[in-house]
C-alpha cells in the first residue's frame, strides 16, 4: 500500500496552495450558522476547501468554526475533527516553537496566546493544513500528526491505549503461562517487543534459557534500560539466611504479597532468576490480583470501597545495602483518576501496627482485607508452578501478588532465586521505542 502512495506522491506536481482551493461555501448542519464564518474576516460565510486526494490520511474541508474557536477538519473517510485554536497555537511544530530533535515544545507558555484568534487557513494537497495566525506566526500540521491526536471520545481511547496498553487479560488458576526463549529476547527485537506487550497485557511471562549464574539479571534489566536500586541493592539473592532482615530470606512459607509497598512508589515490574531449586517444596504461587479485585468488587462492593479508599501504613527497617527506616501509606486497592485498577499495595510482613483511622473503622477495614485475602488464596485464582535452573521469571508487582511454598533448607543452600525491580516508566519507554524501530525497518 504504501509502494502505491509513494508512487501517486511523487506523480503529483506541486502548485500554490490558493490554485486548489474552492471557495464554494455548503452549509453543515451539525453546527449553527453562525458559526460559520469565512476566513477573510469581513465576510459571514464558512470556506469549504475541496480536494482531490490520494488515498490514506486525507483532508476533504475544512471550516473555521469561529465563534467556538474550533478548526473542524472534515476527512476523506467522512469523519470529523474538532482542534480548538489554542490547542493548535500551543503545538505550532515550527523550529521556533518546537526542537524536532528532542521532541520538545520551545514555545512557553507564558508566551501563549489563550484567546487567540486565526487570521487564514490552507488546505495543501489534501495533506497539510497551515494557519496563519494574528501576529502572522505559521503553523504546518500533517493530516495524519492531526488525525492521531483527534479529540474524538473514540480517538482518544485509541491514543491513550496505543500509548499505555491499559487492556487487561486476567486469568486463574487456569493460566498458560507464556514462556519465550531468554537469549531470544536478548538478540531478536520482535522477540523482545512480543515480550513486554505480553508482560502488560497478561502481568507475568516466564524467560528459559538462561546462564545459571548470578548477576545475570544485569543483562536482562539493561536489555530494556537500568534497573531501579533499592535499600536492597541493584540485585538480591532470595535464600535461607540467619538472622534474615526479610522474610523472603527463610524457608517457611511465604504468603502471597505484593513488594515494597513500604516505598511510597513501588517497583512496577519484578524479575526473580532461579539458580537452584531445592528438592522438596519452593514451588512458586502467583495470583492475578487484578482478576481478584474485581471478584471483590461484584461480591462485596462496601469492602471494595473501603480497600480503594483507606490509606494504610507500611514500614521496613534494616541493614542491606545501608540501613533503612522506611514508612509509606497506601491504599491496598489503588484506583486512577477514571476508577480502574491501577496497583495493588500489600504485604503482610510489612503492614504496620500504626492505624490511622477512628476505632470504629478498624473493624470494618479486617473484614475487607479478610475478605480479600480469602478470595486471593481460593484454589481457582492461584496458579501455582516450579522453577528451575535458568527460568526468570518476570510479573507486573503492581498487579501479580506472589508467594512461596515452604521448603526443606539444610547446611548448605537449598535454594536460591536472584531478584531485581524495574519501574514501569523504564519498561514502557523500552516497550514504545521497540515499536518504532519494528515500523520503521517494516
Amino acid at each position: 500500500m504504501w509502494t502505491t502512495v509513494a508512487k501517486h506522491l511523487l506523480r503529483s506536481k506541486v502548485r500554490p496552495c490558493a490554485a486548489h482551493i474552492s471557495r464554494n461555501v455548503r452549509r453543515n448542519k451539525g453546527f449553527p450558522s453562525s458559526f460559520l464564518l469565512q476566513i477573510s474576516r469581513g465576510q459571514h460565510s464558512a470556506p469549504f476547501y475541496n480536494q482531490t486526494a490520494h488515498t490514506g490520511t486525507m483532508i476533504q474541508y475544512i471550516e473555521v468554526l469561529d465563534a467556538e474557536r474550533f478548526v473542524c477538519v472534515h476527512w476523506k473517510d467522512g469523519g470529523q475533527s474538532l482542534f480548538p485554536y489554542v490547542w493548535l497555537r500551543d503545538n505550532c511544530q515550527c523550529p521556533s516553537c518546537f526542537l524536532q530533535s528532542a521532541k520538545a515544545r520551545k514555545l512557553p507558555i507564558e508566551n501563549l496566546d489563550v484567546n487567540t484568534g486565526l487570521d487564514k487557513v490552507n488546505l495543501y494537497n489534501g495533506k497539510k493544513v497551515i494557519i496563519t495566525w494574528p501576529d502572522e506566526h505559521q503553523s504546518e500540521f500533517d493530516a495524519e500528526w492531526l488525525k492521531k491526536r483527534c479529540f474524538s471520545k473514540e480517538a482518544r481511547a485509541d491514543i491513550q491505549e496505543e500509548l499505555f496498553l491499559a487492556d487487561h487479560e486476567y486469568w486463574g488458576s487456569d493460566l498458560k503461562i507464556p514462556t519465550m526463549s531468554y537469549e531470544d529476547v536478548l538478540r531478536c527485537d520482535q522477540t523482545a517487543f512480543k515480550w513486554l506487550c505480553t508482560l502488560k497485557k497478561l502481568g507475568i511471562v516466564l524467560l528459559e534459557g538462561a546462564p545459571v549464574r548470578q548477576g545475570e539479571l544485569v543483562t536482562l534489566g539493561k536489555r530494556i534500560g537500568y534497573m531501579r536500586h533499592t535499600f536492597y541493592g541493584y540485585t538480591w539473592q532470595v535464600q535461607d539466611k540467619v538472622d534474615a532482615n526479610n522474610v523472603a530470606y527463610t524457608s517457611g512459607k511465604l504468603s502471597l504479597h505484593t513488594d515494597y509497598p513500604a516505598l511510597q512508589y513501588p517497583p512496577g515490574v519484578q524479575f526473580l532468576h532461579c539458580l537452584k531449586q531445592s528438592e522438596t517444596g519452593g514451588e512458586s504461587e502467583v495470583v492475578d490480583g487484578f482478576h481478584v479485585c474485581n471478584k471483590l468488587k461484584a461480591q462485596n462492593p462496601d469492602a471494595f470501597r473501603i480497600l480503594t479508599s483507606t490509606q494504610i501504613d507500611f514500614t521496613d527497617t534494616g541493614i542491606d545495602y545501608c540501613d533503612f527506616s522506611l514508612q509509606s501509606k497506601q491504599r491496598i486497592i489503588e484506583l486512577d483518576q477514571n476508577g480502574k485498577l491501577q496497583k495493588i499495595n500489600f504485604n503482610n510482613a510489612t503492614r504496620d501496627s500504626v492505624l490511622n483511622m477512628p476505632p470504629e473503622k478498624v473493624q470494618p477495614f479486617y473484614s475487607s482485607l479478610k475478605e480479600f485475602v480469602g478470595l486471593m488464596n481460593k484454589p481457582e485464582n492461584i496458579f501455582c508452578f516450579k522453577m528451575k535452573p535458568g527460568q526468570v521469571v518476570t510479573f507486573d508487582n503492581w498487579r501479580i501478588l506472589h508467594g512461596r511454598k515452604s521448603y526443606q533448607s539444610g547446611a548448605d543452600v537449598s535454594r536460591h532465586l536472584e531478584g531485581s525491580y524495574l519501574d514501569w516508566d523504564v519498561v514502557m519507554s523500552r516497550l514504545r521505542a521497540l515499536k518504532t524501530k519494528l515500523q520503521t525497518s517494516n
